[in-house]
C-alpha cells in the first residue's frame, strides 16, 4: 500500500509542487519573508521543494538538503522557513492523496498519515539538528569576535597604551578587560595605560570596583593607569556612592589624559615656532593673493 501511495506523490509531483507554491507564497504576506525579493523567494522555493521531492525519491537524505540548510543560514534565514515549508507540503500531500481516493475509511486514513510522517519527521529532525550545530558554531564565532572587540589595548606611543570601553561593563566582561589589560601591558612594554569610560554609559559600584581591581593589578606590574573619559554625571555618582579612586589619576578627556600619560614618560608636547611661522606667512600669502 506505501509503495502505491509513494507513487501517486511522485507521479502526480507537478500539482502537489504547485499546491505548495501557492500555499506557501499565501502565507508570505504576512510573515517574516515578506522583505525577500520576489525572484529569490521564488528561486529558493522551487531549490527547497524540488530537494525534499529528492529524498522521498532517494528514499533518505541528500547532501544537497543539507547543503541548502547550510547556505540559508549564511543568509540569515530563519529555521521556522524550513519547518514551515515542510510542515505545509505534508498537509498538501496528504489532502492530495485523500483527494484521489473515492473512499476514504479510518485504515487508509491512517496509511497515509503513517507514510507522510516518515517521509517528512526524518528530515524535519535532520534539518533541526543541523540547523542548531551551525547555528550555535556562528553564535559561538560572533562571540568571540566580540570579545576580543569589547576590550581591546591599543598602542599609540612608545610605553603608552589605551583601552576604550564602550556599553555595559558585566562581571564577564570586566574579567576579559583584567586579562587583555595585563597581557597587553606585558606585551607592549607600557609605562602608562588609559582607560577610557567616555562609552561606558553607567559607571556604578561594581563597574568602579572592576575598574580598581583593574588598575591595581596593572600598577602592581609596574605601570601606571589613568582613568579618563569621566563626566560630570559619573563623577557625581562615583562621590554619591563612596568610591575612591584616590590611588591612581583622574582626568576629564582622552587629551588631557594622554598629556599627562607624556608627562609620566618624560615627555611633553613642543609648539613648533618655526612650524608656527610658516603657517603664518602662507595664509599672508594668500591674503594678498
Amino acid at each position: 500500500m506505501n509503495k502505491r501511495l509513494e507513487e501517486i506523490v511522485v507521479e502526480n509531483s507537478d500539482v502537489i509542487i504547485k499546491h505548495w507554491l501557492e500555499q506557501v507564497s499565501e502565507k508570505r504576506k504576512s510573515d517574516y519573508t515578506s522583505a525577500i525579493s520576489d525572484e529569490l523567494f521564488r528561486s529558493t522555493n522551487r531549490e527547497f521543494i524540488n530537494l525534499i521531492f529528492s529524498s522521498v525519491d532517494k528514499q533518505g537524505f541528500t547532501t544537497e538538503l543539507d547543503d541548502f540548510s547550510e547556505r540559508l543560514i549564511n543568509l540569515g534565514w530563519p529555521l521556522s522557513y524550513l519547518t514551515d515549508g515542510l510542515q505545509t507540503f505534508r498537509r498538501v500531500t496528504i489532502d492530495f492523496i485523500l483527494s484521489q481516493s473515492e473512499k476514504i475509511d479510518s485504515d487508509r486514513f491512517s496509511d497515509v498519515l503513517d507514510m507522510v510522517d516518515k517521509w517528512i519527521d526524518p528530515i524535519i529532525n535532520r534539518l533541526v539538528n543541523e540547523y542548531s550545530g551551525s547555528w550555535e558554531h556562528t553564535v559561538s564565532l560572533q562571540r568571540v569576535a566580540l570579545q576580543e572587540l569589547s576590550a581591546p589595548l591599543i598602542p599609540v606611543m612608545k610605553n603608552i597604551t589605551i583601552m576604550p570601553l564602550i556599553g555595559t561593563i558585566d562581571t564577564e566582561r570586566a574579567k576579559l578587560i583584567m586579562e587583555n589589560l595585563l597581557d597587553g601591558v606585558i606585551k607592549h612594554n607600557s609605562e602608562v595605560v588609559l582607560i577610557d569610560i567616555t562609552g561606558v554609559p553607567v559607571v556604578d559600584t561594581m563597574v568602579a570596583h572592576h575598574i580598581i581591581q583593574a588598575s591595581e593589578a596593572v600598577r602592581l606590574i609596574g605601570s601606571t593607569c589613568i582613568l579618563v573619559g569621566i563626566r560630570p554625571e559619573i563623577a557625581q555618582t562615583i562621590v554619591n556612592l563612596g568610591i575612591d579612586l584616590g590611588k591612581f589619576p583622574t582626568k576629564s578627556s582622552l587629551r588631557k589624559g594622554f598629556e599627562t600619560a607624556l608627562e609620566l614618560t618624560d615627555r611633553k608636547i613642543v609648539h613648533s615656532k618655526e612650524k608656527d611661522q610658516t603657517i603664518e606667512n602662507l595664509l599672508d600669502s594668500l591674503d594678498k593673493g
